[in-house]
């Protein structure tokens, strides 16, 4: 079915899973843009009337500063972290341009009325000014000595306003490149400015935690506001030039003092409102065309639209998935067990999708699991995030076919980080944010005891792994190293020494004769070592940042890892060959695994998703996704799903760019026995 020439396609609700850095609205008032930052990268398209998702611009590799429309509402432009601006169509999510020339991150981007020119600034202390019809740059405006962290263009395009991090604001003539103005008198960082519709003035936001109103005509300050307890991140005129908005957040990476929106009165200078109800700092704020409403974006990863007559919520654009960071098949690859952000672990069926049981009972992040050879029982260790502190720094053994938790291991100091079962099923080994492994004897039922401590590592041990026959155990640390260590007397046999970076993960091939082990950021490779001679035989090199992740296939051939670049990527392990890269996680790749038979690798992703690959086609299967309410999904690539009981709430349908709601379509998608049919591969 197609309306006109128009095909509906069905998605699945899903928020950013970082700071929301940027928010715009279109000059209509029918949409909001939003951008994200690190690990998510991608921009938003948001109904306004609703909240609803339209779309997910993706493309660029690093955080997305700065969103703009143009006035005609056809194109978004965007600054990131990447050093580029790129230029979407709104109506297909495509790239038009990507404007390159900046040789530092692009902090702002800002559309000239006509539609013409972008201005950008960038953290290499320049602006500069594009010609949207053929991406080459026009000029570029040097003066600041520090970041330019905000770009305006005055309303009849004549001029540019710029604010930095050498606390000064400049007005620079568009036709000449020259400064008219420096406007000084802030003591910190300008991050935002903006020009009043009617051009007499300017609004900045700082460090420093107030904002300014400046004469455009004169240079001088009419009035500095202040009630802000932290940075001023980002400022707005209403569109009658009566209000000021500013947004307040922290610097810091801590949860931040100030999480508000003030709206001011322009003529006196007063406070009027104080909208609250953010759970951290606000990076963005923005006045919707007719004045009504204002949209937020914040560190805590939500879009807030609210009405400003009242101060009220109307709506929070935010995930309500959890972050997968382990999972694992069962022996026979019936089943996948996933660990989450919401501490728990579910049990998914894998012929149909179904989320078939959840086991409760960690009180951190479940970080590792694994399953038992005889595929009886699932091991977890958990975390905070902290690999130092946690609250939670126990592994758990539960009963697959009940649920029931059969015992806690306690004795770490730190974090637990990777667990895994020795191959004739009688012990667990973890490895620890407090440098340390432990190998635990599961038979001593009434001890539950430590059967021995392996310390050598300088630093938290990330990964742990058995050897084919039990023998060994090999761990990856961020010491930078790799060691290998005699089960039976705790003796540190070897040590593989080469990667530049943490070891993020180790794994054995099937065969015992070698390791493979994945890196961290500074190093983003993948290395393959000889056991017997501690030999470093290759390097995997391709990934675009950290790999997280690393296993052989059933028959030893191939090596599957996923990384930091949201990716995962099929190796030949002969030779270093890239197979496949598979493309489609919006977040970090936690955990990579084949099943049993090597047909199909699963991936889990910070952006709530596990999702199931053929290995033979280099294609996506199917995602499944579980809510933080208990609901789920499981969708194919063609677009049929299937559901838990409320789980449809969480879907749309879009045509073009209008949303509707999954129940007009059900009959064209809602397709159980199709999903059953592309999960077992046909």
């Amino acid at each position: 079915m197609t309306y006109g020439e128009v095909k509906p396609e069905i998605y699945v609700q899903m928020g950013h899973t970082y700071t929301v850095w940027s928010v715009a609205f279109s000059p209509d008032g029918k949409y909001i843009a939003s951008g994200s930052g690190i690990w998510d990268n991608t921009i938003k398209l948001w109904e306004a009337s609703t909240g609803k998702l339209v779309r997910t611009f993706e493309g660029h590799k690093d955080e997305v500063r700065s969103v703009c429309f143009s006035l005609d509402g056809k194109y978004i432009a965007s600054g990131s972290d990447d050093r580029t601006i790129k230029l979407w169509e709104v109506s297909t999510g495509k790239v038009v341009w990507t404007f390159e020339g900046h040789t530092g991150a692009v902090e702002s981007v800002c559309f000239s009325l006509d539609g013409k020119y972008i201005a950008s600034g960038s953290e290499d202390k320049t602006i500069k000014l594009w010609e949207v019809s053929t991406g080459e740059v026009v000029w570029t405006f040097e003066g600041h000595t520090g970041a330019v962290l905000s770009v305006c263009f005055s309303p009849d395009g004549k001029y540019i306003v710029s604010g930095s991090d050498d606390k000064t604001i400049k007005l620079w003539k568009v036709s000449t490149g020259e400064v008219v103005w420096t406007f000084e008198g802030h003591t910190g960082a300008v991050e935002s400015v903006c020009f009043s519709l009617d051009g007499k003035y300017i609004a900045s936001g700082s460090w420093d935690k107030t904002i300014k109103l400046w004469e455009v005509s004169t240079g001088e300050v009419v009035w500095t506001f202040e009630g802000h307890t932290a940075s001023v991140l980002s400022v707005c005129f209403s569109p009658d030039g009566k209000y000021i908005a500013s947004g307040s957040s922290s610097g810091s990476f801590l949860v931040s003092e100030d999480k508000t929106i003030k709206l001011w009165e322009v003529s006196t200078g007063k406070l009027v409102r104080t909208f609250e109800g953010h759970e951290d700092g606000v990076c963005s704020v923005c006045f919707s065309p007719d004045g009504k409403y204002i949209a937020s974006g914040s560190k805590d990863k939500t879009i807030k639209l609210w009405e400003v007559s009242t101060g009220e919520v109307v709506w929070t654009a935010k995930g309500h998935t959890n972050a997968v960071w382990s999972f694992a098949f069962s022996p026979d690859g019936k089943y996948i067990a996933s660990g989450s952000d919401d501490k728990t672990i579910k049990l998914w069926e894998v012929s149909t999708g179904k989320l078939v049981r959840t086991f409760v009972g960690h009180t951190d992040k479940v970080l590792s699991v694994a399953y038992s050879p005889d595929g009886k029982y699932i091991a977890s260790g958990s975390s905070s995030g902290s690999f130092l502190v946690s609250e939670d720094k126990t592994i758990k053994l539960w009963e697959v076919s009940t649920g029931k938790l059969v015992r806690t291991f306690e004795g770490h100091k730190g974090a637990v980080l990777s667990v895994c079962f020795s191959p004739d099923g009688k012990y667990i080994a973890s490895g620890s944010g407090d440098n340390t492994i432990k190998l635990w004897n599961l038979w001593e039922l009434f001890t539950w005891k430590i059967v021995r401590t392996f310390e050598g590592h300088t630093n938290t041990v990330y990964s742990v792994c058995f050897s084919p026959h039990g023998t060994y155990i090999a761990s990856g640390s961020d010491d930078k190293t790799i060691k290998l260590w005699k089960v039976s007397t705790g003796e540190l046999v070897r040590t593989f020494v080469g990667h530049t970076d943490k070891v993020l993960s180790v794994a054995y091939s099937p065969d015992g004769k070698y390791i493979a082990s994945g890196s961290g950021y500074w190093d983003k490779t993948i290395k393959l070592w000889e056991v017997s001679t501690r030999k470093h035989l290759r390097t995997f090199e391709g990934h675009e940042s950290a790999v997280t992740s690393v296993c052989f296939s059933p028959d030893g051939k191939y090596i599957a890892s996923g990384s930091g670049d949201n990716t995962i990527k099929l190796w030949e392990a002969s030779t270093g060959e890239v197979v496949w890269t598979f493309e489609g996680h919006t977040y970090t790749v936690w955990s990579v695994a084949f099943s049993p038979d090597g047909k199909y690798i699963a991936s889990g992703s910070g952006d709530g998703t596990i999702r199931l690959w053929d290995v033979k086609s280099g294609k996506e299967i199917a995602q499944f996704i579980d809510f933080s309410d208990g609901e789920w999904v499981v969708i194919t690539s063609e677009g049929y799903y299937n559901v838990s009981a409320d789980g449809e709430k969480y879907l749309n349908v879009r045509v073009g760019n209008e949303v509707y709601e999954v129940e007009k379509y059900r009959d064209m998608f809602y397709r159980p026995e199709l999903v059953k049919h592309a999960l077992k591969g046909n």
